[in-house]
């Protein structure tokens, strides 16, 4: 099942609406590291609002996409991880060490902005 990744303004947001395979979840790695460099976006919203599930490999997979695309020049924030899904993931040692999340897509927004400004005022 296609992601579909909207591009707004200086950032694309990749929201996945249902579970994916191990290979769906590669294609969307993909793409999104193709379209930080097609678009030269400087940061990537994955929502997973939806997703009731987050097993080891998607969990990697996410952590590798944030990764793939600070090298890239851009930041990701994963966001919607829901309070089921996060107690999960503590109870079997599966992080996202590393990676920015926020609660819903806005404050991910919010959070890429701020990066962004601190960014241009840097010295």
């Amino acid at each position: 099942m296609a992601v579909p990744i909207l591009k707004q303004s200086q950032y694309l947001i990749a929201t996945i609406q249902s579970a994916l395979s191990d290979e769906d979840l590669l294609v969307l790695q993909t793409a999104l590291v193709e379209k930080v460099g097609k678009f030269r976006s400087r940061g990537v919203i994955v929502d997973v609002t939806a997703l009731d599930v987050l097993d080891s490999f998607a969990s990697r997979t996410l952590r590798d996409i944030a990764h793939i695309i600070r090298l890239r020049g851009a930041e990701t924030v994963i966001v919607g991880v829901q309070p089921e899904v996060a107690f999960a993931m503590v109870q079997l040692g599966i992080t996202l060490e590393k990676v920015s999340t926020a609660l819903d897509l806005e404050e991910g927004l919010a959070y890429l902005d701020q990066k962004l400004q601190h960014a241009r005022a840097a010295p």
